[in-house]
């Protein structure tokens, strides 16, 4: 998955398909997570957040199935 850089501590890069409805995010810490289905709105609002760190916490964290990428 192709993946943009973000402007901030907690969140190094992230992406998204629309097809799978699939998120990807690189932590700062460097690990990178899975989410799905996640609707198409919370990526454009992850991307569009004052605080990417402080959407995920409120918007992402615990609320979508998660998998770790080694």
């Amino acid at each position: 998955m192709r993946r943009v850089r973000f402007d901030s501590t907690a969140i190094v890069s992230a992406g998204y398909e629309p097809e799978t409805a699939v998120l990807e995010i690189e932590f700062a810490g460097g690990g990178v997570y899975r989410y799905r289905l996640v609707p198409p709105h919370v990526w454009r609002e992850l991307a569009d957040a004052e605080s990417a760190g402080r959407y995920f916490a409120e918007r992402i964290r615990d609320r979508y199935p998660e998998e770790w990428l080694p």
